[in-house]
């Protein structure tokens, strides 16, 4: 019995070469790394290696370096990454080579109004905005702005000090959060929307919403699978941002523009707070630190490039377009550079030591020229908030800490569950 269906000689040609283009499309991609000797996850077909994603990033960052050392190659569905803790061709990508050949980040596409970011922007377009931005970082203009963290470091410590009153526990995210979102609207914006206490302001809900991305949106997806279609998606104007919401930033920044000129004179608070958390639950965890900190607070203050062409790096072959990245949690937890690097010990970033760290092994806001332009900004900020919490209040654990983290799997590094603790009111004080 014949079960195969009956079709023209022609027809099952045309069905076969249209099956052999789709295999051919599905897996040319994949033996870039073979080619070159980089081991690597086996990828499958359209997705690559994405689906290991599910288990998070940190946690695949981190079973690859234990299982292929130092550098490995991975596939974000059709596009090949190259993965490397390897200090030597960190320098080399991000300093050495920066201005030639690894110039660009890696850009998804579909940005929206945001297509020319600092942080998208490519090659002398980045270079000028670069240029014009940096000022705005300087020592000078950081002291201008303090004044301004100030006021919002008071609000912080006010709002922490009633949930201390009454003994009740801390979600760190929910002072945070507010807390960095605030410095960041008052010195950019101009605008003080005290979302401590205003966490339902027009700003705030829609920085929340702009700061939301998933790597398992359906167009991103079909973008991975099919690279060809973000230019189409693209003249479409379609933008991972919701369009109400960079149309909100926008208008409200032709607002500002506007009165400033009658009177003649971006993505930044989510890392610092999720930085904020993890030292506050690392303090928690460990008093003695923590009460050396408090110490010295007491005495100081009373009361993913990607190649534009092949080049060869340690006698490794990056091939045209292939991205670059660099992933920390291993690079920041290899005990060849970080004894018990599971540890909280903060004397290793001390004067003494800090001098023998080795360059490259710690990055925590990039290397190179097309490091985090608002990095002094956000060292300040948290800081200052540290110093004010720590000189009236001590971190504690509770039953609803949990220990150890789990930590989220979407891309940015936070915590899968809320960071809870308690307050202390210091007994020296």
């Amino acid at each position: 019995m014949n079960y195969l269906p009956y079709f023209s000689m022609e027809t099952w040609t045309l069905l076969v070469t249209v099956f052999t283009l789709i295999a051919v499309y599905a897996y040319w991609p994949y033996g870039t790394f073979k080619r070159i000797g980089v081991p690597g996850p086996k990828p499958i077909p359209f997705f690559g290696t994405m689906l290991n994603y599910k288990r998070g990033f940190t946690t695949f960052d981190q079973e690859c370096f234990n299982k292929y050392g130092k550098t490995w190659g991975i596939y974000d569905g059709r596009q090949p990454v190259l993965c490397t803790t390897d200090i030597s061709m960190i320098k080399t990508v991000l300093v050495k080579e920066c201005y030639s050949v690894f110039t660009n980040r890696r850009n998804f596409r579909l940005n929206g109004p945001l297509y020319d970011a600092v942080s998208i922007a490519e090659d002398d377009h980045w270079k000028r905005i670069r240029s014009v931005l940096s000022p705005s970082f300087t020592s000078g203009r950081l002291k201008e702005m303090f004044d301004l963290m100030k006021q919002h470091s008071a609000n912080l410590v006010s709002s922490m000090q009633k949930k201390a009153d009454k003994n009740e526990v801390l979600e760190l995210k929910e002072f945070f959060g507010p807390y960095s979102m605030d410095v960041v609207t008052s010195t950019a914006f101009s605008v003080d929307i005290d979302s401590l206490n205003n966490p339902s302001d027009p700003f705030v809900v829609n920085i929340k919403k702009m700061l939301k991305f998933d790597f398992f949106d359906p167009v991103f997806l079909l973008i991975a699978f099919f690279p060809f279609m973000a230019p189409i998606f693209e003249k479409m104007e379609y933008s991972f941002f919701p369009a109400y919401v960079t149309d909100f930033f926008y208008t409200s920044l032709k607002k500002i523009k506007a009165s400033r000129l009658a009177s003649k004179q971006e993505e930044r608070s989510r890392t610092s707070s999720s930085s904020l958390s993890f030292l506050a639950y690392n303090l928690a965890l460990n008093p003695g630190p923590m009460t050396k900190l408090q110490q010295e607070i007491d005495s100081a203050f009373p009361n993913q490039r990607v190649a534009k062409a092949t080049v060869e790096i340690n006698g490794l072959v990056i091939p045209k377009d292939a991205v670059f990245m660099v992933p920390l949690w291993p690079l920041h937890r290899d005990p060849e550079f970080w004894p018990n690097p599971e540890e909280f010990q903060p004397e290793r970033f001390n004067k003494e030591n800090k001098e023998r760290i080795e360059p490259y092994t710690y990055m925590p806001f990039g290397m190179g020229p097309r490091n985090c332009i608002g990095m002094r900004f956000a060292v300040v900020m948290m800081k200052l908030a540290m110093v004010e919490i720590l000189q009236r209040f001590s971190f504690v654990v509770c039953d609803e800490t949990e220990v150890p983290l789990e930590m989220d799997v979407q891309g940015l590094l936070m915590p899968k569950r809320p960071i809870r603790v308690k307050l202390e009111p210091r007994s020296d004080h």
